[in-house]
């Protein structure tokens, strides 16, 4: 595999299609409460992941929406939450398919949103954060489906569940 980043891009855009789908068969009270989540609830959750995700393509490509606070709830109706959700996967898939060597072990510098400071670091491994930071916060989510309605209210989302469904990363 020559660039790993792709295939974890794919996987992201997977595991969030099926992790919105459990989300949208909820009713909206489950969904907004508080759960004890470190951003309350799963709308607060899903709500972090996309800004996050905004917030580092942003430093990487120059492009996207601006945002100042890792708390922001950008969209109130899940649907419209997931409209952008799913078009930040696709930038993000677009983005990790035109990375190559070079540009993957390229330096580049970014200010952080809390403690503001300037950071500078090759991508590649500030990509890596990105998709573990994404991992790090579904399972948080599929916590909270699981809470809510029990085991088979939560998608599986296991990387090897995706590389077996997509045969990527099988040989």
């Amino acid at each position: 595999m020559t660039n790993p980043f792709v295939m974890l891009a794919g996987y992201n855009a997977w595991a969030n299609r099926r992790l919105y789908a459990a989300a949208g068969a909820l009713d909206d009270a489950d969904y907004r409460a508080d759960r004890g989540a470190f951003f309350g609830s799963l709308h607060g959750t899903l709500s972090h992941l996309l800004v996050t995700d905004r917030i580092w393509m942003r430093r990487f490509t120059g492009d996207g929406p601006l945002h100042l606070t890792l708390d922001e709830q950008p969209y109130s109706a899940l649907a419209a939450l997931a409209e952008a959700r799913f078009a930040e996967d696709a930038r993000i898939l677009a983005f990790a398919e035109g990375l190559d060597a070079t540009r993957l072990a390229g330096l580049f510098t970014y200010r952080t949103v809390t403690n503001p400071r300037d950071i500078t670091q090759p991508l590649a491994p500030a990509l890596f954060h990105l998709f573990n930071h994404q991992t790090h916060h579904r399972g948080q989510a599929h916590a909270v489906l699981t809470a809510i309605g029990g085991r088979d209210a939560a998608p599986s989302l296991d990387l090897l569940a995706y590389q077996r469904e997509t045969g990527i990363g099988m040989s």
